[in-house]
């Protein structure tokens, strides 16, 4: 499967987390759809393999082999379940935010930890009343000497429930400049969950709510400076959760072309494999066609993420794109199944499902157009890949300021 973009070190990796995909998480997928609740066993051995280290340097322990290589190793786990690509996509957005707004006592602390898979970390920015309208967010953090109080709820964290050391927005002043991250252990009082609620698809991830009730944060944990939450959440939403989120649609979508060309083979009617009839052709190569558009525009965004250029743009067209594609190609799939792909003993009902879940997050295909309309127009603030080129900028694998959004909205 060897692209433009990768290198015989990214296509060596993609075989490593291929096989411990197949060998490791596939039979365990059968438990996470009948718990449809967090699997934390399998999320820390996967955590184990130093994978959400990807885009940490290596004077912190990290693989620091950049943005493509991020996108492989998510594109793969989501190839064989969508649940765990999204646990290392959601991990990732945690990443983001220590790596561009810690300080280096942050960084040493954390960063370490997270390559190894001691600690699962999480960004916890939306919350019941504001949705993806992130000024509109009411949890706040009140300064008390040398600490923070929190109050507050967050929720459709990724992680949640696996989570060790959340990154939580809260409100300390007015606008979109009263913002502030902070992090948060999970084991400090004052912080709880809420019970997980089961979902549509995803089962054996965890995206629930977090409670914070006169939660006491030390000032050391604060993220950056008072105000630069709101460029927090940014940096893990446009830099991070875009690409991520576009990685975990491309896993699934591999997944139903895989599934229904071997349906097509397997399947006999009139005689003759079921490929063989020009309809059903047809649907089978718009599915590779959009399959490989998707791809291209992934890994076209990561490799100018990678290199530190501007692509704001390609972030949003590769987010909107992957996921919309992935959903027409799982429908018309099962349209081609017809009535075999409303069984369960077929996975693609669940690819179906998966499909969905990555609409919302990091901005619906509406929010990418309407952002995308505003490049066209030249109504955009600056890009944000632009502004934390130098902070993104990694090394190539050998195996990222203007006025702030005052609307505020995460996307």
């Amino acid at each position: 499967m060897e692209h433009v973009f990768t290198t015989q070190d990214h296509e060596d990796l993609r075989q490593r987390v291929r096989e411990f995909a197949e060998r490791v998480v596939r039979p365990l997928i059968p438990e996470m759809e009948a718990s449809r609740t967090a699997l934390v066993g399998l999320s820390r051995l996967i955590a184990e393999q130093g994978w959400i280290g990807a885009t940490i340097d290596p004077v912190y322990g990290g693989m620091g082999a950049g943005h493509l290589a991020k996108t492989i190793i998510i594109e793969e786990l989501a190839r064989v379940s969508g649940a765990m690509g999204a646990m290392v996509q959601a991990s990732q957005l945690g990443v983001a935010k220590i790596v561009h707004f810690g300080d280096e006592t942050q960084k040493r602390t954390w960063l370490p930890r997270i390559a190894r898979g001691e600690v699962l970390p999480t960004i916890a920015v939306t919350e019941p009343g504001s949705g993806g309208h992130v000024a509109g967010m009411e949890s706040n953090a009140v300064r008390d000497g040398d600490d923070y109080i929190l109050n507050g709820r967050k929720v459709f964290v990724g992680n949640s429930h696996v989570g060790d050391l959340h990154g939580v927005v809260v409100r300390t002043g007015p606008g979109s400049k009263g913002m502030t991250a902070f992090l948060v252990e999970a084991d400090r009082p004052g912080f709880s969950l809420a019970k997980q609620v089961p979902s549509m698809g995803l089962h054996g991830f965890s995206f629930g709510e977090l409670i914070f009730d006169n939660c006491r944060v030390p000032a050391a944990n604060r993220l950056g400076e008072e105000g630069d939450g709101l460029a927090v959440a940014y940096s893990s939403s446009v830099l991070y959760g875009r690409l991520n989120l576009m990685a975990v649609s491309l896993g699934i979508h591999q997944a139903v072309y895989e599934e229904t060309a071997r349906y097509c083979r397997e399947v006999h009617r009139y005689g003759k494999p079921l490929g063989h009839l020009p309809n059903i052709k047809i649907e089978l190569g718009r599915i590779l066609q959009r399959l490989t558009l998707a791809r291209q525009s992934a890994y076209l965004a990561a490799h100018l993420l990678d290199n530190g250029r501007p692509c704001d743009v390609e972030l949003m067209a590769a987010k909107l794109f992957n996921v919309e594609s992935s959903i027409e190609s799982a429908q018309a799939a099962m349209k081609m199944h017809a009535a075999c792909g409303l069984l369960t003993d077929r996975p693609l009902e669940r690819y179906l499902r998966d499909a969905f879940h990555i609409y919302a997050p990091a901005g619906t295909s509406e929010i990418q157009a309407l952002r995308l309309g505003e490049f066209a127009l030249g109504e955009n603030r600056g890009q944000w890949s632009e502004r934390l080129a130098d902070l993104v900028r990694t090394p190539q694998p050998n195996p990222q300021q203007t006025e702030l959004d005052p609307v505020g909205e995460l996307v």
